[in-house]
């Protein structure tokens, strides 16, 4: 059963996604106690939690948790959410692990498959847990997608196009720099390469046909379903009806040529997220590898590893 106001922790408190995660916190009826941000532009935090200790510093705020979790007047840190950027994700849940608190943590997860293994012992010796945020597959669309593929044995045919425009700054940001990030495939393919999976079946087969810093584009074989997909934060590969109409997003799915439908509904999809951690359900290590394995797969192949202006992916 859900315990009440239960207290919460996190990192990267002045990212994008952060006040998704306040919000869900708020709603679930728990407190955030502490946060953590290198940049100080938190003023969200009022929104939701204004009594919230608030940390730029990871030292001091690793120090404010083990307070948390030694003295008897305060409530001890139970969720260590992590908004941080993607190649802190390993160490913040590590923090979470060893301060006796569950992680709870953006998407990608990690960013190697030997993290996860790493991760797993981890988990078990200290008897916490670690998910990972796979809203998409409590989107109610989604949901109802795999109710209707998953008795069946037919392979089909999709074609999945996601383009999200970036300015000049998207490069020079940790988001640009593939041994921070992952690349696209890790830090905007990642949500829909789970959701394919999870719906159709392990991969069988993978092809990278294009790949740069803003454009990758590739092929997936999957237990029932051949995919086509192309990912870009470049505003020029538009189509020509979203750059008339001034959108700076596309996205299309079509399942053997039919499309699906599925951008509402997001708004509270974390929130949902959190209520089915705390009622005892949740995405683990497990459910997080497959999308894990498929991004470094994609991100250390022959064209990935030669295309210009990328960095070499170090093994740490």
């Amino acid at each position: 059963m859900q315990q009440s106001n239960i207290a919460f922790a996190l990192t990267g408190a002045a990212g994008y996604i952060a006040p998704r995660h306040m919000k869900a916190i708020s709603e679930t009826g728990n407190s955030l106690v502490a946060a953590l941000d290198p940049h100080d532009a938190v003023g969200v935090m009022d929104s939701y939690f204004p009594a919230c200790k608030f940390f730029t510093e990871f030292e001091r705020f690793d120090r404010h948790l083990e307070k948390l979790r030694r003295i008897d007047e305060e409530p001890s840190v139970k969720y260590l959410s992590i908004c941080s950027p993607n190649y802190l994700h390993d160490a913040h849940i590590r923090t979470a692990l060893r301060v006796g608190a569950d992680a709870i943590c953006e998407k990608p997860l990690v960013l190697n498959p030997w993290n996860i293994d790493a991760l797993e012992d981890l988990q078990a010796e200290t008897g916490q847990q670690v998910y990972n945020v796979l809203q998409l597959r409590v989107h109610p669309t989604i949901v109802a997608l795999k109710k209707r593929f998953e008795n069946t044995d037919q392979v089909h045919d999709i074609d999945l196009s996601y383009i999200t425009s970036r300015g000049a700054w998207y490069l020079i940001s940790w988001k640009g720099n593939v041994t921070r990030s992952g690349g696209l495939v890790s830090n905007i393919g990642i949500h829909f390469f789970d959701m394919l999976s999870w719906i159709f079946g392990r991969v069988e087969k993978v092809e990278l046909h294009e790949s740069s810093d803003t454009t990758t584009a590739g092929y997936l074989q999957l237990e029932k379903a051949r995919v086509r997909w192309f990912l870009s934060v470049d505003a020029a590969t538009l189509p020509q009806s979203c750059k008339d109409a001034g959108q700076k997003t596309f996205r299309s799915i079509t399942i053997d040529g039919e499309e699906v439908e599925f951008s509402s509904g997001f708004a509270d999809l974390h929130t949902v997220v959190y209520q089915d951690i705390l009622n005892g359900g949740g995405y683990g290590l497990s459910d997080a590898r497959p999308s894990i394995e498929l991004c470094h797969r994609l991100r250390t192949s022959d064209i990935a590893v030669s295309s210009k202006n990328k960095h070499s992916f170090l093994k740490s």
